[in-house]
């Protein structure tokens, strides 16, 4: 009996073994149980002190590792005043993970007051044990603004269109993503330099122009589809119709209701 009962537990140990086996070969070759390839990968941006320079990390962790996996420099600039990354696309065959890199150079040129969109691709393959990772400058964009070293960039954007602007320009501009088309966008008169650029999770992006110091403001809404400036009218100043881009989209192809969720309840122990 007592040999019956090593052997079915020699048995048992070698099963046990040989499955704990398996597991560690299946996750070799498995990036990550769930989400995309680079769930569990961060990457982190440094300036120099002048911001010519970007430098940039990708840390975090794989299936069976865990460390900072690559580095590298954006640059030079004359002096980078915007960045974002653009979203994410994903290949779950390869495990591959592509995204843009934008950088506004506002201070750029001989003069130093010229403005420059620099697009990037960021490339990540993740295996279980790595991240390979690319960055390569694909496109350098021009844009019809006034920079200058001191001057304030703002940026958003929503899926298909970037907006940038300066506070040395009375007008930002819209770049489409994807082919780069740039188009001037807002504007009043007497001209209001644009003071910032903000955006929703809806891809709804406000330009706003002028502020307290100026005594005068204003600001767009434009719609997440790109097709033109939305704009809100008020019982003080007229909105003067010259200045504002065009729109062939019908307002009520953007009509959705969506039920309110439910509101949380407070927690008894709290």
């Amino acid at each position: 009996m007592f040999t019956v009962r090593n052997r079915w537990v020699l048995v048992g140990s070698m099963f046990l073994l040989l499955f704990g086996a398996a597991l560690r070969v299946h996750g070799e070759n498995t990036p990550a149980a769930s989400g995309p390839p680079d769930a569990t990968l961060f990457t982190t941006y440094t300036l120099d002190s002048l911001d010519k320079s970007v430098s940039w990390i990708v840390c975090g962790s794989t299936v069976s590792t865990e460390g900072c996996y690559a580095a590298g420099n954006l640059g030079p600039f004359g002096r980078a005043g915007g960045l974002m990354e653009g979203n994410a696309s994903v290949n779950l065959h390869t495990n591959t993970v592509t995204r843009a890199i934008y950088i506004v150079d506002i201070a750029s040129g001989r003069g130093g007051n010229g403005v420059v969109l620099y697009v990037y691709r960021k490339t990540d393959v993740v295996s279980s044990t790595s991240d390979t990772v690319t960055v390569s400058l694909t496109k350098t964009i021009k844009l019809p603004l006034a920079g200058g070293s001191t001057a304030l960039c703002s940026m958003a954007a929503n899926n298909s269109f970037l907006f940038i602007g300066t506070d040395n320009s009375p007008q930002a501009v819209r770049v489409q993503k994807r082919n780069f088309t740039v188009t001037q966008v807002g504007g009043f008169s007497p001209p209001i330099n644009v003071t910032a650029i903000t955006a929703d999770q809806y891809g709804y992006v406000t330009v706003t122009q002028g502020g307290f110091s100026s005594g005068e403001n204003g600001f767009y809404v434009f719609g997440p589809d790109g097709g033109g400036a939305d704009f809100m009218l008020n019982n003080a100043i007229a909105v003067s119709t010259t200045t504002l881009p065009k729109s062939n989209v019908d307002p009520a192809q953007r009509l959705e209701v969506r039920p309110k969720p439910a509101p949380q309840q407070a927690d008894p122990a709290d």
